[in-house]
């Protein structure tokens, strides 16, 4: 039985966003017994359990998002939102690649500042299109917020 069109496209959109945490967790979970295990942490840093159920449920509710503003088709004024989303995505992606994958606090620190800026900016987009869509972002973003101030103190802990 083929899916509804509408059901499609959330589905795409979910998974599409899981696959951009899959593939951080492709450069993730190799350095966290090899490399990040070593590293001074501090007290606030979340278990591993913690941080992978909070990226699951996040990624769902960006897909949901990038869903509520493609339902709105593909016009002027989604485009550039949708732009903007497949860039926070991809720099999302790349946050691990420059952490985990380089071994790297200062390199994955200027990822997540650039990351934030894209998430904001895809914030501003959809709010333009659909309030739900932004506001399922702002979890995203506090939660991003966090991981540069935890970004941050590794990398001050850790000269």
């Amino acid at each position: 039985m083929k899916l509804p069109k509408h059901s499609e496209r959330l589905l795409l959109s979910i998974v599409v966003c899981q696959l951009a945490g899959i593939i951080g967790s492709l450069f993730t979970v190799p350095a966290i017994p090899a490399w990040y295990a070593t590293l001074s942490k501090p007290a606030f840093t979340p278990s591993g359990t913690v941080i992978g159920a909070v990226w699951l449920v996040l990624y769902t509710l960006i897909g949901i998002s990038l869903y509520l503003v493609w339902q709105k088709g593909i016009n002027k004024k989604t485009r550039p939102a949708i732009y903007a989303f497949g860039i926070q995505l991809a720099l999302n992606a790349l946050w691990s690649i420059l952490f985990f994958g380089l071994r790297s606090p200062l390199y994955g620190l200027i990822g997540i500042v650039a990351l934030w800026v894209a998430i904001l900016s895809t914030i501003i987009r959809f709010q333009k299109i659909s309030r739900q869509a932004a506001w399922l972002l702002v979890p995203y973003i506090a939660w991003v917020t966090f991981a540069a101030f935890l970004n941050f103190s590794v990398l001050m802990l850790n000269p």
